[in-house]
């Protein structure tokens, strides 16, 4: 498994998620298409599904673009967040299937919006898994509570997100792309503590 981030807009980054048996690509909150398309092309992948983290136009913005670039790509995004272009709805716990040997589980983040949701991303050949956050979790800090409450912050970042495996890598929607999710929730023990 391979990821490669797609710097878009001013301060926001697409991915590119590669089955590297299959050359098959999912790509991540795809704002700019042509970007990730002309990314997918230097590195011999074909695009085959969207994950959209949340509504908001700088991470869905470009769903309707992509289907019409690339016919019958299948778009997922959360089934109560109303994201643009969506053929497939997905709730926390659903599974989805990447070339031969990825796999990605949905997870209910909420707060940012009410139907985020983050892609936890795992492959059979044992790598580090990773997560993609959009903007429930940055480098230094979290995304702003348009949807939801504190509690629900917290059960995102430091419960759903935070009981993550520590080798976890973690792709934010902004920011640099990548860090510890379990340094975040300080759930790691201080250099004091050993």
């Amino acid at each position: 498994m391979k990821i490669h981030h797609v710097a878009c807009l001013e301060d926001n980054y697409a991915y590119l998620i590669i089955d590297e048996s299959t050359k098959e690509a999912a790509a991540v909150d795809p704002v700019e298409p042509e970007k990730v398309l002309k990314a997918a092309q230097e590195h011999g992948v074909d695009i085959k599904l969207v994950l959209t983290t949340h509504h908001h136009w700088d991470h869905a913005g470009g769903n309707e673009k992509i289907k019409q670039l690339v016919p019958g790509i299948k778009v997922y995004g959360g089934s109560i967040d109303n994201v643009k272009g969506c053929t497939d709805k997905v709730d926390n716990g659903d599974k989805i299937s990447l070339g031969a040997d990825v796999h990605i589980l949905s997870l209910h983040t909420p707060c940012h919006t009410k139907g985020h949701i983050s892609y936890y991303v795992t492959n059979k050949e044992g790598d580090d898994p990773a997560v993609f956050t959009g903007d429930t979790l940055f480098i230094a800090g979290c995304g702003k509570f348009f949807e939801g409450t504190a509690e629900q912050m917290h059960q995102s970042l430091c419960v759903t997100l935070g009981s993550l495996p520590k080798p976890t890598r973690v792709y934010c929607g902004h920011e640099a792309p990548k860090f510890d999710v379990l340094e975040q929730c300080n759930l790691l023990p201080s250099p004091e503590q050993g």
